[in-house]
């Protein structure tokens, strides 16, 4: 199945909700971009992750292969008064500088990159004692839970995505990098509950890769209704309360 967000950049933009409060709280008692440092974000998509870095007083580098993506990032930049630089880029080959960033970022992506070419990129671009953050946020699905019947749904109107696939972390990717001159410093788990309207929902279903980015316009929409009428008869409480895996590893450059 063909994969391509920036089809429903839009919807992701708007709706894909980013990383809680309770996330940067354990990053900063890790000292990963706490203040001041030079960050890049790989696969930045939308830019949640770095326009909250630059939020907190980093310097901020966001990089995807999507220009649709980038524009959205671009925007959301532009709205909330913060200057960093997007550039359309893959995370095997940055365009960056050797040992410039003190901190590399890969939030609910890195398992769509070449993994050896992009820990080696991490490794160049990384002052030495630098930190790299692999994370993800995403469904935590529990029988009987809204999430559960909207996955299901999306496997009835997409037989080829694999349900479930998509979630973006693998505890073992922390020892993959020790092979790329890194060691691992921390790395952590949790769920949090995030708040949805039905029409938020919706819409960040729609942001998935199983629906928006990966099915035709017509049937984006024929789902959508289906989506929203399955919403107001199963699920009919506003705003829902949908979990999500949060889950991180953090590694540092040898030397």
């Amino acid at each position: 199945m063909e994969v391509a967000f920036g089809l429903t950049a839009e919807d992701y933009a708007r709706y894909r909700a980013g990383f809680p409060e309770s996330f940067f709280e354990r990053l900063a008692a890790l000292g990963f971009a706490d203040g001041d440092q030079a960050v890049l974000d790989l696969g930045t998509g939308t830019g949640a992750l770095a326009l909250a870095f630059a939020e907190r007083g980093n310097r901020v580098v966001g990089l995807d292969p999507a220009p649709e993506m980038l524009e959205q990032a671009k925007r959301r930049a532009e709205a909330r008064g913060l200057a960093l630089e997007f550039q359309q880029r893959g995370a095997e080959a940055t365009d960056m500088p050797d040992a410039a960033f003190d901190a590399v970022s890969a939030a609910t992506c890195w398992h769509w990159f070449d993994r050896p070419r992009a820990a080696d990129e991490c490794a160049r671009v990384l002052k030495p004692g630098g930190q790299l953050l692999i994370a993800a946020m995403d469904w935590h699905t529990t029988p009987g839970s809204v999430l559960e019947t909207s996955v299901e749904l999306i496997a009835e109107h997409n037989p080829a995505w694999a349900k479930g696939s998509s979630y973006g972390f693998d505890p073992n990717w922390g020892w993959e990098l020790l092979h790329h001159g890194f060691t691992v410093e921390s790395a952590f788990a949790y769920v949090e509950p995030i708040a949805y309207s039905h029409e938020a929902w919706r819409g960040r279903v729609r942001a998935s890769a199983g629906v928006g980015a990966s099915l035709t316009p017509e049937k984006v929409s024929a789902f959508d209704a289906a989506h929203q009428a399955l919403l107001a008869e199963r699920f009919p409480a506003d705003p829902l309360a949908v979990e999500h895996r949060i889950c991180a590893v953090l590694v540092r450059k040898r030397g």
